[in-house]
């Protein structure tokens, strides 16, 4: 009788959240069940909530049926005072946690023979695409133990979505002798007394190395002349021309006029790239305000528009890392001087504006430039696998839906941003790149995730899926395969439009 009423007790008390349960760890002591007892018999007299027989067939329908937990049973005039612990039981528990962490901390020693147990047939991965070809080979390594890693020095963790500095998802292997001979070659082109654009192009198109990156993007987006005897005089005058636009322009945004756009810049700044520190510096936050708030006034077809801020950041970290050797990321810009603060912000502002002058119909009023990208990225998403768009139109899913975001941010919200620098140094390398073949890179990034797009059979799942990608390990691997393909689709279908034309 008495287990029939203590299962029932508990049978009743499962459903209640917030029910007083003994947790137990470092943190949270085991509670006194003699003080808890009549808390839980209290507890225990509020109608439960009744089982849900069958699934919502509807997200209303969930919302109907579905109460707060926390409304139930709340008495702003219950007394919590007399849940006091018990203090032997508490101090015993103490001396147990510290007894049990000194022992941990004795770190065991290798025998030799332990040593000569370790596998031999496992290796590092140095990508994630590598990861994926030796996975068979991983799958017959024993399972040791996990021991904490000490050969990595002390340093602030950053997610993996927000490294720059390493372009390999697993950290950058030394130089090979491809690419030192790359190197060798854009160092040979940059220096001659007329660089060869077509020539530039044709190396920037597989990535730019680091070293060189700054200056060959200033190039490509047609900033600096080719010429090297004008470029000095060039970058001089732009910069003095640009800090002409701050004295002139930007004490008006505190006027009526141009508040609301400001207002909005302020907003969205912080927003920009959150999980890396280098963005979330004041110095850096005001240097941003400038670049985007010149912009708008100086083009009031379109003015800001949110996702503008995110085309700031890949050239800015670009011409940070020329004076910088560490990690971008973790950078203080404080220990730079005032003059390259001022070159970086110069030079940050005149090639974001070469870019968006390609595709600042995306921008301005109903946005059409985007309209008209994710309609063209509908049509030839129908030509390349019919299986994936009819999926789509079985559960009404509208490619606006997600490829908006995909055209507005030039898939920089997708990507992590040492991904979104490789892209670059493709689409300037390309012409249009930004905006025409933008188009089908797009598509084989959609195709990419074929067969999880499939396994979704409902809409939110395909939503969830498309707005929340897994790419946070990808490197310059990944974005190789993916700009191949989408050459690929674009030699197939670019100049030949009725391939997927209705």
């Amino acid at each position: 009788m008495a287990a029939d009423s203590s299962k029932q007790f508990w049978k009743r008390s499962a459903k209640l959240p917030g029910s007083i349960q003994p947790v137990y760890g470092a943190q949270h002591p085991p509670l006194d069940p003699r003080l808890t007892k009549n808390f839980i018999k209290d507890r225990s007299k509020v109608n439960a909530l009744p089982l849900k027989s069958k699934k919502a067939s509807s997200f209303h329908e969930f919302a109907r049926n579905t109460s707060d937990a926390w409304d139930i049973g709340d008495d702003e005039d219950e007394d919590f005072s007399f849940q006091t612990l018990n203090s032997k039981v508490a101090k015993a528990t103490a001396a147990q946690v510290l007894e049990n962490h000194s022992k941990l901390r004795v770190k065991p020693e290798r025998t030799p023979s332990a040593l000569n147990e370790m596998p031999t047939n496992c290796k590092v991965i140095k990508s994630s695409s590598e990861a994926q070809l030796s996975r068979t080979s991983e799958d017959t390594c024993v399972r040791n133990p996990l021991h904490k890693q000490q050969s990595l020095p002390l340093r602030p963790i950053i997610p993996l979505v927000a490294r720059i500095s390493d372009q390999n998802a697993s950290g950058a292997p030394p130089m090979t002798v491809r690419e030192k001979t790359r190197l060798e070659k854009f160092r040979q082109l940059l220096s001659s007394h007329n660089t060869d654009l077509d020539e530039l192009r044709k190396c920037s198109w597989p990535g730019v190395p680091r070293e060189v990156r700054p200056v060959t993007w200033r190039l490509l987006s047609g900033y600096l002349p080719a010429n090297m005897e004008r470029r000095k005089l060039t970058l001089q005058r732009k910069r003095e021309e640009y800090f002409g636009f701050i004295e002139q322009y930007y004490d008006s945004r505190n006027e009526e006029h141009h508040q609301d756009t400001y207002r909005q810049i302020h907003i969205d700044i912080p927003r920009t790239n959150p999980l890396i520190p280098l963005f979330q510096q004041p110095l850096v936050q005001e240097i941003f305000e400038r670049i985007l708030f010149i912009w708008a006034i100086r083009h009031p077809a379109s003015g800001y528009v949110q996702g503008i801020n995110d085309l700031v950041t890949p050239f800015f970290v670009v011409f940070l890392s020329e004076y910088v050797e560490e990690d971008v990321e973790n950078f203080d810009v404080t220990n730079l001087s005032q003059d390259v603060l001022r070159s970086i912000e110069a030079d940050s502002f005149w090639c974001m504006s070469k870019l968006l002058d390609g595709i600042q119909d995306n921008y301005t009023f109903a946005q059409p430039g985007i309209q008209k990208k994710v309609k063209a990225l509908e049509e030839l998403v129908s030509r390349i696998d019919e299986q994936v768009h009819n999926h789509f139109r079985k559960y009404e899913v509208e490619y606006l839906q997600f490829a908006f975001r995909w055209m507005n941010n030039l898939l920089m919200r997708e990507l992590p941003l040492r991904c979104t620098i490789r892209l670059w140094d493709t689409y300037q390398s390309e012409p249009e790149g930004f905006s025409h073949f933008h188009l089908y890179v797009c598509a084989a990034f959609l195709i990419k995730w074929r067969k999880e797009i499939l396994d979704e059979e409902d809409f939110q799942g395909l939503l969830m899926l498309l707005q929340n990608l897994p790419t946070i390990h990808w490197g310059n691997e990944e974005i190789g395969l993916l700009l191949a393909e989408a050459y690929r689709l674009k030699y197939m279908f670019a100049d030949a439009p009725n391939h997927y034309r209705r």
